[in-house]
């Protein structure tokens, strides 16, 4: 199973327990109010409004979190295009009988950054294209590195050298990039605090003549839905939120190589 399947039972999961939690609190309430206490008038307002209000700031911090995450690899897709493009084009500064085989490797190179990506959730299959990725790098620096001593020129090495440079690390912090998602404590604990939220809005329901189908729901299928939309950012090539649609200027600058 991938992330993506998980993302689906740990939203399904916590719509379950919020349901079970709002109603185990609705009855210990009600187990309360027989014994005399008003679960409405029992003074544990603040203690709510405490644990709903970091319930809300653990929310806020874990969306804006992946959003961000979300964000910056909209960005370093356009980057590394950018970075492919340009050190394209610098090829034509170096001895034109160099330039054959150098363009080459710069298609092949264009290819399986593509391809890593479109590999997903095939992990074997992306650490494999990675691998070759990284063949295909030595190979190009070499290549471009000889091609600048024939071309015994400072400026066509100032200007070529940098460019492969950029392009490389582009694409490792990239990769790096997809890795790196909310922490795993963060995450159950969000669902622990949804949980116990869940527990203590049941209990102030308790004073209502029986349980409103629509709130239960209501807020079950919230909280499901903010996990679960949290989830697809951290792991937009799995879900409904994808990145498909700036894979294609990389795709465009594989283009213009011809």
């Amino acid at each position: 199973m991938n992330m993506y399947t998980y993302s689906w039972i740990i939203a399904i999961v916590l719509f379950f327990a919020v349901l079970v939690m709002l109603e185990m609190g609705r009855r210990i309430g009600k187990r309360r109010k027989r014994e005399g206490m008003d679960p409405g008038k029992s003074g544990t307002g603040p203690v709510d409004a405490a644990v709903f209000g970091l319930l809300g700031l653990l929310i806020a911090f874990t969306f804006s979190g992946a959003a961000s995450r979300f964000d910056a690899r909209r960005v370093q897709i356009v980057n590394e295009a950018n970075a492919i493009g340009t050190a394209y084009l610098r090829v034509d500064l170096l001895p034109p009988d160099r330039q054959g085989a150098i363009r080459d490797l710069f298609r092949t190179y264009a290819d399986e950054r593509i391809a890593v990506y479109q590999a997903v959730p095939n992990m074997e299959q992306v650490n494999k294209t990675l691998a070759n990725s990284s063949k295909t790098q030595s190979k190009l620096w070499e290549a471009s590195l000889a091609a600048c001593r024939e071309a015994a020129s400072p400026a066509v090495t100032s200007m070529v050298v940098p460019a492969l440079n950029e392009m490389f690390d582009l694409a490792n912090s990239r990769t790096a990039a997809a890795f790196m998602h909310v922490p795993t404590v963060v995450v159950v604990t969000l669902l622990g605090m949804a949980a116990a939220s869940a527990l203590l809005a049941g209990f102030g329901m308790a004073t209502d003549k029986g349980p409103s189908i629509l709130h239960y729901v209501g807020f079950a299928l919230v909280m499901s839905l903010v996990v679960l939309v949290i989830l697809d950012l951290e792991f937009p090539r799995l879900g409904f939120i994808t990145l498909e649609e700036f894979d294609k200027y990389v795709q465009q600058a594989r283009s213009a190589m011809g």
